[in-house]
């Protein structure tokens, strides 16, 4: 197999040890597995700053997308009214969740480099009086941008609404206080922050919030309550689960802890993305966020200036020199990005940055 570092958002560049702890193989119905179920959900409460009783986790097969709709699809009804903050292809991913479940929901669309006003959510909230729910992404990876969830976190609880946030590509590499921020449910997954592998995804939830839904459900396989129930009586999941991959989120938790935790984390990640900036900067390749509003996780750049320039040759240079880059997602600027997440260090930012500018320089007429 080709040997090269993935500077993407997720699946990412995983720890040895991580991969090495994919090698044994458990059953689901043993008593050790079930256990390490349980430590971790124990453990991703303690990284949203939240515990037992108040709020609780839920693990769930399948992708991150798998769970946002879970958690659509369980907790939303057509009864419902739905606030969606849209400056992104995710965002725009739950408006049509919400759509294929029949719920009724709002647009609140801004440009996709720009984050959300918090007078024109009060507008849309005091004209939609019957909006139950608000649901955003915090990090959009199609971007890179960081929106202030914590903001509207406060809206939220002010108007009693249900606020439900797409975690994806932040939590575990950056504090996300769940009950401070009014969060009733937090989706994120398993090859993101927390650097494990793909195959499940998981939603913190505030515990009455989960009991509410109760039969909600239009699916029988992405039920967040019944997920729940069975979870909570002895770390069972209720269909097949993917034992490897929970092994090798084991064992990335406990090297998320030996890092530092979220912090240590954060500053790495965040050294990474700083020094990503400023190095393709220097090369004439500008980033599309301004660096008040950019994320540490994923960057997207702009073409450079050059009509020569090409994407995919870039692609098969870099990836050739031993790092696969990230195309871009939008539709109203050409652009290419960068993750930073993942055993990623300034090391490797150093490297990627001198076969990009090698590029940029082979092309020059």
């Amino acid at each position: 197999m080709p040997d090269y570092k993935l500077l993407t958002p997720g699946p990412l560049t995983t720890s040895a040890t991580v991969k090495q702890a994919m090698l044994t193989d458990h059953c689901t119905w043993d008593d050790d597995y079930k256990h390490i179920t349980q430590d971790i959900r124990a453990a991703l409460l303690r990284l949203g700053e939240v515990a037992e009783p108040n709020y609780t986790a839920v693990l769930m097969q399948g992708s991150g997308s798998f769970a946002v709709e879970a958690v659509i699809s369980s907790t939303l009804t057509p009864q419902h009214q739905a606030l969606v903050l849209i400056n992104g292809a995710y965002g725009e991913r739950i408006a049509a969740m919400l759509a294929r479940a029949d719920v009724p929901h709002i647009r609140y669309d801004e440009t996709y480099n720009r984050t959300f006003c918090k007078t024109a959510i009060h507008t849309h909230l005091n004209e939609h009086p019957n909006i139950s729910h608000i649901i955003m992404v915090h990090c959009e990876t199609t971007t890179g941008i960081l929106n202030d969830i914590a903001a509207v976190g406060e809206i939220a609880a002010e108007y009693g609404k249900i606020f439900i946030v797409d975690a994806m590509s932040s939590f575990g590499g950056i504090a996300i206080p769940i009950a401070d921020w009014h969060i009733d449910f937090l989706i994120s997954s398993a090859n993101k922050c927390i650097q494990g592998v793909p195959g499940f995804a998981f939603v913190l939830a505030k515990t009455a919030r989960l009991q509410e839904t109760q039969g909600r459900a239009r699916t029988l396989s992405l039920d967040l309550f019944d997920q729940w129930q069975a979870m909570q009586k002895d770390g069972k999941w209720r269909f097949t689960s993917p034992t490897h991959t929970v092994l090798a989120f084991a064992q990335a938790l406990c090297e998320l802890e030996q890092e530092g935790g979220v912090n240590g984390r954060y500053l790495r990640y965040l050294q990474n993305n700083c020094l990503l900036r400023e190095k393709l900067a220097a090369l004439g390749v500008h980033a599309y966020i301004d660096h008040l509003r950019q994320s540490p996780f994923i960057t997207t750049f702009l073409f450079p200036d050059n009509p020569a320039f090409c994407f995919a040759d870039m692609y098969q240079y870099v990836k050739q020199r031993g790092y696969a880059l990230y195309p871009g997602k939008l539709t109203d600027a050409d652009t290419f990005r960068i993750g930073n997440i993942g055993e990623i260090f300034e090391s490797d930012i150093e490297k990627v940055c001198q076969a990009i500018g090698d590029y940029l320089a082979s092309i020059q007429q």
